[in-house]
């Protein structure tokens, strides 16, 4: 159109159409047009797009190891974790009976890929790693990585992490416990990697390490339950001045991840996360600071 042939008018209207025209026009009802996991999902009671109408999938590792599932069953609601996931599932408005538990292993739950649950709660940390593939909710518990020896071993005696660099350590594939033992102890052998934490405990049981590293939570529950004549040696101090936490796993771009940490947010700020862990974590208590 040669516009210089046009009335000043016309002109005008026909640069302004040709304006709107070359820009994007977002649409109210086009989910796309937010980030994923922002405010599109519409939170309230029954409106939560699931992977099952009506259902809420929970998934996590087996076995369910405690203090944070009792007697291997997620189901039944007890252990910090289950008691956790089922405070989220009601305050989302779905009763006991309406949550579906499912079985993935701990590190398939943060692997890329479309996920087939609503979110995992396996003691995955967050991290900036793991975010580039998946989500994750607000933190429900703020965590340290611990060192358990053998009472007699010569780990037992370490005070400090230079002490640990030269005895032969373990840990779980795919964990932050191996990346503390990895990038803080840096020690002088290759540890030990095991593909689940009953192995890891067995390892330690059995001699095959003089330590292992996995969260306090566990370590305390290991010596009081499982390997009594095994101590807590100390805990690492946390990296970078900022703690590390536990989050629910949700899929890249879930659009329940905000409605999920709005639940875990509540949760923390009326009280309910710290009565769940004076419960089932009371044991936890503090242990000496590596340094």
């Amino acid at each position: 159109m040669n516009l210089a042939l046009v009335p000043r008018r016309v002109a005008a209207v026909a640069l302004l159409t040709v304006a709107l025209g070359c820009a994007p026009q977002p649409e109210d009802d086009d989910p796309a047009a937010s980030s994923p996991g922002s405010a599109q999902q519409d939170c309230a009671e029954g409106a939560l797009k699931t992977e099952t109408a009506g259902k809420l999938t929970i998934a996590t590792d087996k076995p369910a190891y405690e203090p944070w599932f009792k007697d291997d069953d997620p189901a039944g609601g007890e252990g910090f974790e289950a008691a956790t996931a089922y405070a989220v599932a009601e305050r989302l408005g779905y009763a006991a009976q309406d949550v579906v538990w499912q079985t993935v292993p701990f590190n398939k739950a943060f692997a890329p890929g479309e996920k087939t649950f609503d979110f995992d709660i396996n003691q995955v940390s967050i991290s900036e790693e793991r975010e580039k593939a998946v989500d994750f909710s607000s933190g429900y518990y703020d965590v340290r990585q611990a060192v358990v020896a053998l009472k007699d071993s010569r780990a037992a005696k370490a005070t400090t992490v230079a002490g640990l660099k030269d005895v032969k350590l373990g840990a779980q594939v795919g964990t932050t416990s191996l990346q503390y033992i990895e990038d803080v102890v840096r020690p002088e052998r290759d540890a030990a990697v095991f593909a689940k934490n009953d192995q890891v405990k067995s390892a330690l049981k059995n001699g095959q390490v003089d330590a292992v590293v996995v969260d306090l939570p566990t370590a305390f529950y290991i010596t009081s339950a499982e390997v009594t004549d095994a101590e807590v040696v100390g805990q690492f101090e946390n990296r970078g001045g900022t703690p590390e936490q536990f989050g629910l796993v949700l899929d890249k771009g879930s659009a329940l991840t905000a409605c999920v940490s709005e639940a875990v947010d509540a949760l923390r700020e009326d009280g309910t996360l710290a009565k769940i862990e004076k419960r089932w974590l009371s044991d936890a208590v503090d242990a000496p600071v590596l340094k």
